[in-house]
């Protein structure tokens, strides 16, 4: 083999083993290429068959027809060398099936042109010698997107009587096509019906089954199914929101969002799926489709209250051609109708080409179904007055100087443009002021050359001023009074302090105030205090309460550091109290109030001052990474408080304004998703953390940190029901905690997957992991309730398989229960220890035993876990026979049952069985009366 054919060949087993997605067309690319240069076109056939199937899931329609062409000109030309099925390769015959529909979804192509290839297709499946499923089909998915209603529903019967064949849509496409076609027919039952099945039955490919429960959203909201809908489309729009070919499912996702009270979910969809418009310029019809929709869902955010949001991205150099020239980014109202215009175009386009009307009716439903509303709540996104920053103004100098002054006093970088804006207009002490907040914000940012080239300027304006002493110091001192190598300046800031007269109260007050943060920063609290409160009580003589206030927070700081929390906490409510406190100053007192809140357990407390820090600083204009910080703030102390749901909202913003700025948001997001599955959002906790988790594997994050995102991952599927993912996402967890050499983490997530997996019957499975955990913490001291744990449910495992080593383990389990005092663990071994006795048939021993697990559960204070082991044992004397001895029973679980409805309602039915069964009916009635009815 040439080295061309060696490194091609080698590229086609890389390639056969990634999924689909940039890498993999990277390398396809990266195949033909080679191809082309080696002149070998055997090898480009292989490598254009894979790029045909490569771009027909990547939704690139113009380089799927360039490469399909080029395959079937060489088929025709020399099947025998260039044969339609060369697997792994590609299927021609297959691929066939993708050409008509992408012809269909263009109005540039014509009708004839579209017939012609359905007819070349029929012919080349004719002489191939194999059925005519998939030609059908092609032509059934023509008639329907064409508008031929009548036809398409033959073709559909037709279809369904046809036997499958090797070309036929798999299980999962079909249902998915026929419930998109009964969906737009009024047969919305059906298509229902199918998608169930298709759920059901566990079928899927490419790109199902998010296409068909995309399809199927409105059905089941009309149908009253609002839990259904709501998970169709969390799971719908997880698996399609990666791949631009999804773009007609992103928009029924949008929708779903805009008649379910969704409509900031609405908006962050369309701002984030806005680039797919401009990414398959072939596939009129989803721009169709996606321009409707995201015009239903602006339109809600406009109905909601917010018509002039600006909709982030759509001022894209790469969407101008699209939107046509704007200045800026669009308003939701104004984007709704631009969009809507556009898609009023292409539908004319099609029907045009199509000789219907279908296009027009089409969008007419879906105007139509945006009037639609149903109360379907997701907890992803959300408009927030305290998000929105408000639109700069215009100001009068005096207040660009007052603003600047308030955002300097907050500490934001804004402060810096802010500053340079007012210096202009500020007189007297105001532009003193100004020319010195310049030079300490460059240099609290690290521009210190700036902050150089800007003193001078500052010399003459204190000189102007009549500040010569002031001036003197900060000629002699330089940036160091800005905080410039100011530690190991000090000696020098003391000395000119000893050397200064005291009638020079504001230049004392400001080489105090510099002592003071020189020692803060060296560590040195205590010693940080007392300046701060000299420079305080000058700065207030001189009559500058900015400053005054700003040395008081100061000396709180100090005060906190050095272990005097509540002296602190007294100073800032001081501050708080004085009227005089301007907004800038105000938010990083209320941000240091909420933290010594935090420090002191007093989370509601801190919640709140956080809040209003977070308000005022949105208020003042400060910058997003100051917003994020205050927002991050509260959202921790809400979740520290036991108010996950409240945090989730304040943690969002906090990663939407990192976002913003270019800064990393993971860490928050993770925060984000911990607070969804505490607060029971299971499903938008499971997006996050999946995001978070393939962002953190992206950067290559360190494998412990990852698993901790696993393992609430796990969790959050499992709360979600999702069990299978939930086992793999176990499993992965198990994987980097061995790989971050964490031998009990790994114990742990192997111990929840074996949970589950005996659970669902792999019960094979469930043993090996399970083994494996346990042999991983047996005899480590500090894992004892780890190892009990793993032995119980491996104990369940080999009881469900049968084998004689459950005994042995359930007699462990229990010794280390007893020997911790873990009443509630060995109540709940001795009812594993009974069922396993009942499955033995020993009913005499089983009843014991249950009963003992009953009486267990009572002292470890669990009335309802009782009732469901004397539930157990009423059951094993009526399986024995025993009804009289097992009515007792039931009466006693039926009490212990009292606040577990569903455990009332169980023992309830049997009991009334039962008692119906011994005849004693008035009994049974009785008892049968607290069954709903």
């Amino acid at each position: 083999m040439t080295s061309y054919g060696t490194r091609i060949r080698a590229l086609f087993d890389e390639i056969d083993r990634t999924p689909w997605g940039p890498e993999e067309r990277a390398l396809v690319a990266e195949a033909v290429a080679l191809a082309q240069e080696s002149d070998d076109e055997r090898l480009e056939y292989e490598a254009r068959l894979r790029q045909t199937s490569s771009a027909n899931m990547s939704g690139d329609t113009d380089l799927m027809l360039t490469s399909f062409a080029w395959c079937l000109a060489h088929h025709d030309a020399d099947p025998e060398r260039f044969p339609a099925v060369l697997e792994p390769a590609g299927d021609l015959l297959w691929q066939y099936k993708w050409m008509a529909g992408a012809l269909s979804n263009s109005p540039e192509f014509a009708p004839a042109q579209i017939a012609a290839v359905l007819d070349d297709m029929h012919e080349h499946y004719r002489r191939a010698g194999v059925g005519e499923s998939g030609v059908l089909m092609a032509r059934f998915e023509d008639a329907w997107s064409a508008g031929r209603v009548e036809e398409a529903t033959a073709l559909q019967r037709i279809l369904e009587a046809t036997p499958r064949d090797d070309y036929s849509h798999c299980d999962a496409c079909v249902r998915s096509q026929f419930a998109g076609f009964f969906a737009e027919t009024g047969r919305e039952e059906d298509a229902i019906r199918l998608v169930q099945e298709m759920i059901d039955g566990g079928f899927s490919c490419g790109e199902e089954p998010e296409h068909a429960l995309a399809r199927i959203l409105l059905p089941y909201l009309r149908a009253g199914m609002l839990d259904q809908a709501r998970a169709a489309h969390l799971r719908s729009y997880r698996l399609a929101k990666d791949n631009p070919a999804n773009l007609a499912i992103i928009a029924d996702n949008v929708v779903f969002c805009a008649v379910t009270g969704n409509e900031a979910r609405a908006l962050a969809l369309v701002e984030k799926h806005l680039p797919w418009l401009v990414h398959d310029g072939l596939d009129a019809a989803a721009h169709e489709t996606a321009l409707a929709s995201f015009a239903v869902g602006l339109d809600a955010v406009a109905a909601a209250g917010h018509p002039d949001t600006p909709v982030r991205g759509s001022d894209a150099e790469d969407l101008v051609a699209l939107w046509g020239p704007h200045d800026g980014a669009w308003t939701a109202s104004a984007l709704a109708s631009r969009a809507w215009e556009l898609a009023d175009t292409i539908a004319a386009a099609f029907d045009a080409r199509n000789g219907t009307d279908a296009h027009r009716r089409a969008l007419a439903r879906l105007r139509d179904a945006a009037r639609e509303r149903y109360d379907v709540p997701i907890h992803s996104h959300e408009f927030s007055a305290r998000a929105t920053s408000p639109a700069p103004s215009a100001r009068t100098p005096e207040e660009r100087v007052q603003h600047a002054l308030v955002l300097t006093g907050a500490g934001s970088s804004a402060a810096i443009d802010a500053i340079r804006a007012a210096l202009p207009d500020a007189v007297g002490e105001d532009r003193v002021a100004l020319s010195s907040h310049l030079l300490s914000a460059l240099c609290s940012y690290g521009r210190t050359e700036e902050a150089a080239a800007e003193l001078p300027a500052r010399l003459a304006v204190l000189r102007e001023a009549g500040r010569d002493v002031q001036a003197g110091l900060e000629e002699r001192l330089g940036l160091v009074l800005f905080g410039v190598d100011l530690v190991e300046s000090l000696p020098r800031v003391q000395e000119e302090l000893d050397a200064l007269g005291d009638e020079h109260l504001l230049e004392r007050a400001d080489l105090l105030s510099t002592l003071a943060i020189g020692r803060m920063w060296a560590g040195a609290h205590a010693d940080a205090a007392e300046p701060a409160r000299a420079a305080a009580a000058l700065f207030t003589q001189a009559g500058d309460t900015r400053r005054a206030h700003g040395m008081r927070l100061l000396e709180a700081d100090a005060v906190s550091a050095d272990g005097d929390t509540a002296g602190g906490a007294g100073l800032l409510d001081a501050l708080l109290g004085d009227p005089a406190l301007e907004d800038g100053r105000r938010v990083r007192v209320l941000a240091t109030r909420a933290r010594l809140h935090g420090v002191a357990e007093e989370f509601t407390e801190g919640a709140a001052a956080a809040d209003e820090a977070a308000r005022v600083a949105v208020s003042i204009g400060v910058d997003d990474a100051m917003v994020s910080e205050m927002f991050l703030l509260a959202a921790m102390l809400h979740e520290d408080d036991g108010e996950p749901s409240a945090a989730v909202s304040r943690y969002r913003v906090a990663a939407e304004r990192r976002d913003a700025v270019g800064l990393p948001s993971v860490d928050v997001r993770f925060r984000q998703g911990r607070a969804m599955l505490a607060a029971g959002y299971a499903a938008e906790a499971v997006d996050t953390l999946n995001d978070v988790l393939r962002e953190e594997s992206e950067n290559g994050v360190e494998p412990g940190s990852r698993a901790l995102t696993a393992v609430l991952l796990a969790q959050a599927l499992h709360a979600a029901e999702e069990y299978g993912n939930a086992v793999g996402a176990w499993a992965y967890a198990a994987d980097l905690r061995e790989e971050a050499e964490d031998a009990v983490g790994r114990a742990y997530a192997l111990v929840q997957q074996g949970r589950l997996l005996g659970r669902f019957g792999a019960t094979d499975d469930a043993i090996e992991v399970l083994t494996e955990a346990v042999d991983l913490v047996r005899g480590n001291e500090d894992e004892v309730g780890l190892l009990a744990d793993g032995l119980h449910v491996l104990a369940q495992a080999h009881q469900q398989r049968g084998d004689d080593e459950a005994v042995t383990l359930i007699d462990e389990a229990l010794d280390l229960g007893r020997r911790h005092e873990a009443t509630w663990f060995v109540a709940d071994v001795l009812d594993t220890r009974a069922r396993l006795l009942a499955g033995q048939g020993q009913t005499d021993a089983a009843v014991a035993t249950a009963l003992q697990a009953a009486d267990t559960f009572a002292d470890a204070g669990d009335p309802a876990s009782a009732g469901g082991s004397e539930l157990l044992a009423a059951r094993v004397l009526r399986e024995a026979e025993r009804a009289d001895d097992a009515v007792a029973l039931y009466r006693a679980a039926f009490e212990h049952a009292s606040d577990a409805e569903p455990l009332r309602q169980a023992v309830a039915l049997e009991l009334g069985d039962l008692l119906e069964a011994l005849g004693r009916h008035g009994e049974a009635a009785d008892v049968r009366a607290v069954l709903p009815a």
